[in-house]
C-alpha cells in the first residue's frame, strides 16, 4: 500500500516522460515538473479512492504527504513513513511498532531522486482532453508494470497536478485527489526523522 501511494505522488509530483509521447503532452508535463521541481518543500493533501466493481469493493482515506529534497513524511491511515533520504522509517500507530529499512535504489523504498530517475524514460503520454481549466493527460508505461495506465488532471493556470487514476490489470482503480497543495512551507529537518523517545513502549524492528 504505502509503496503505490509513494509510487503515485512521484508521477504527481514531477512525471517526466520519454519521445514516445505528443509534443503537446510533453510540454505540459515539462511545464508541471519544472515548476514542481523549484519549490523547496511541498505539503499535498490528499484524498485516496480504491475501487473494483467486479469485486464490489470501495474504500477510501484521507492522508498527507510532506516532501523536502530526498526527505519525506507521508501520513495515511494509522500509518506514518518517515525518510531522511538515507533511512526509512514506518510507525504503525495502532500496533506502536516501526519498522526501519535503508533508502537505497534497490529496494521498495522511496527517495524522490531515485524515483525520479526511474520514471525518467518509464512513459509514453497522450493528451486527452483539454477544457478552459485543465488538462487530462493519459500516461502508458512503456515496460510491464502491474498496472495499464494512468490519467492525469492538470490545473492549466497552477501547473500542478489535481488528481490521477492509475488503472491496475485486475479491473481495481486508484484515485489520488489533491484537496490542498502548500509550496516552500519551512520544515525542520528533524521531522523527517523518527525518534523512538517520542513513542514510549515502541517497538523497533530494524531490517537493515
Amino acid at each position: 500500500m504505502k509503496n503505490l501511494i509513494l509510487s503515485a505522488f512521484i508521477i504527481l509530483l514531477a512525471v517526466t516522460v520519454s519521445g514516445q509521447t505528443d509534443k503537446k503532452a510533453r510540454t505540459i508535463l515539462d511545464e508541471v515538473s519544472a515548476k514542481t521541481k523549484s519549490y523547496k518543500t511541498i505539503k499535498i493533501d490528499f484524498t485516496y479512492k480504491m475501487e473494483n466493481p467486479a469485486q464490489k469493493i470501495s474504500e477510501s482515506f484521507n492522508g498527507t504527504l510532506i516532501s523536502k529534497g530526498d526527505s519525506y513524511k507521508l501520513s495515511f491511515s494509522g500509518q506514518e513513513v518517515i525518510s531522511d533520504g538515507k533511512t526509512v522509517w514506518t510507525f504503525l500507530k495502532d500496533a506502536n511498532e516501526v519498522q526501519i529499512n535503508e533508502a537505497t535504489k534497490d529496494d521498495d523504498s522511496f527517495t524522490p531522486t531515485n524515483l525520479l530517475s526511474t520514471y525518467n524514460e518509464n512513459f509514453k503520454a497522450k493528451l486527452l482532453q483539454e477544457t478552459a481549466k485543465q488538462y487530462i493527460v493519459e500516461l502508458t508505461p512503456i515496460q510491464k508494470k502491474n498496472f495499464n495506465k494512468v490519467k492525469v488532471s492538470i490545473d492549466k493556470t497552477k501547473k500542478i497536478v489535481n488528481s490521477l487514476t492509475i488503472f491496475d490489470k485486475n479491473g481495481s482503480s486508484y484515485t489520488y485527489t489533491v484537496n490542498k497543495f502548500d509550496t516552500d512551507t519551512p520544515f525542520k529537518d528533524s521531522m523527517f526523522s523518527f525518534r523512538a523517545a517520542d513513542h514510549p513502549g515502541v517497538e523497533e524492528i530494524d531490517m537493515r
